[in-house]
């Protein structure tokens, strides 16, 4: 097994990182794109797995379509290909097809695409086979799932011959994530009404317009460098291609970081981290940026601040069950993390001082975000990470970016 051996860094962190580009960002545009029939112009396409998959497949021919392990790509191409009457087979890793798409196939079904289940009902792979608009303009769908059936559902919807209303049900989850859909199709033209009061966002009938679109550096990848600067003895680094006014939710990150001890101050070029002091304790609700949990998580846990989270439900559902996985390798670091509100509020806090014979070994569980959320606990002691090739998924050049500022090794584990 492959590994890498991070070790604390032996002078003063000094960076200039340039940040890899927004995943969430790109595989909405490239949807979008595929809407105006490719006739527009992207700049800074993520060079995440994810979304290298997602133009694969677009320009493919292919009558199976296999996103590996990419949930973003499999839900916004399975609405995608079914509303253009495609005809596709949908399918992705053993984990992939683990993760339910039920709600989103019956959103389809109810507007005319016809969809079966291969294999287990609500599950992947899917057989596709064509579309016939059933005359039905308006769905509801649970808001606290996930946003991603929202969101592949509102770029389809202008293609709709009467448009489409969707409403929401229950707490809505990740809301950025759907607000970034719709002002991402604001950029191509399209208008629409967001009522988040009465939990209802409708989409007239109307047309894709082409247009040049630049997508921004990753929030979630920039996640990583916060926390690296908490809990690094002495850092400064600056993360270039990052916008005060972000559309992305992983944003967040400024403010939530402010309370661990990061200061932000954004330049004309990104954003500048700087050491400040740390609270010694934190409530956040992650309803908005579930994908920041695992990284403020190991933060907290190093860093001997108590933490309560809230807003965390979706992890279960992830590229694995994350909650399952911070409890087992929050473990190796003398921290812990519990379930105190069944399926609702977690706390992470230290509950021993490790003092190993051996750096802790981190498994990744095919989880890019374990991989990455981890590494950072490297400024405080070494810390060794497993699979470390999974971070190819969202910030491919992840390793080569750590170097800049501490060392590393390669591993080869028994």
């Amino acid at each position: 097994m492959k590994a890498i051996l991070v070790h604390p860094p032996q002078q003063p962190i000094r960076a200039v990182i340039r940040l890899a580009a927004s995943k969430s960002e790109s595989n909405r545009a490239l949807i979008i794109n595929a809407l105006t029939d490719f006739q527009s112009e992207l700049t800074n396409i993520s060079e995440a797995r994810d979304s290298q998959t997602m133009q694969r497949l677009l320009a493919s021919t292919d009558p199976t379509a296999d996103v590996i392990d990419a949930g973003t790509t499999m839900r916004f191409l399975t609405a995608y290909y079914a509303l253009t009457g495609q005809s596709k087979r949908m399918t992705g890793t053993p984990r992939m097809c683990e993760r339910p798409i039920g709600l989103l196939v019956d959103a389809l079904r109810t507007l005319g695409a016809r969809i079966s289940y291969e294999q287990k009902e609500g599950y992947p792979p899917l057989l596709l086979e064509g579309f016939s608009y059933s005359g039905v303009a308006e769905v509801s769908l649970r808001g606290d799932v996930s946003s991603q059936y929202i969101s592949a559902l509102l770029m389809v919807a202008p293609t709709l011959p009467q448009g489409l209303t969707i409403r929401l049900e229950g707490e809505v989850g990740s809301r950025p994530y759907i607000e970034m859909t719709l002002q991402q199709m604001a950029q191509f033209g399209i208008s629409y009404d967001a009522n988040w009061n009465a939990k209802t966002i409708q989409v007239p009938a109307q047309s894709y317009q082409p247009t040049a679109y630049a997508i921004e550096s990753d929030w979630s990848g920039a996640s990583y460098w916060y926390s690296l600067v908490a809990l690094a003895d002495d850092a400064e680094v600056e993360l270039l291609g990052l916008k005060k006014n972000s559309l992305q939710g992983d944003s967040a990150i400024v403010d939530i970081m402010s309370h661990l001890g990061v200061q932000s101050t954004f330049t004309d070029r990104g954003v500048l981290l700087q050491k400040t002091e740390a609270a010694p304790a934190i409530g956040w609700d992650f309803t908005d940026c579930p994908d920041l949990a695992q990284t403020v998580a190991v933060c907290c846990a190093m860093k001997n601040i108590y933490l309560s989270m809230t807003g965390v439900e979706s992890l279960k559902i992830k590229e694995t069950d994350r909650i399952y996985a911070l409890q087992q390798e929050l473990q190796k670091l003398g921290a812990e993390l519990t379930e105190v509100e069944p399926n609702h509020r977690y706390e992470v806090k230290r509950v021993r001082e490790t003092t190993p014979d051996q750096p802790a070994s981190i498994h990744t569980y095919d989880d890019h975000r374990m991989a990455m959320a981890f590494a950072p606990a490297g400024m405080r002691a070494p810390v060794i990470i497993e699979e470390p090739g999974v971070v190819v998924k969202s910030y491919p050049g992840f390793w080569e970016d750590l170097g800049q500022v501490t060392t590393w090794e390669e591993l080869q584990l028994s």
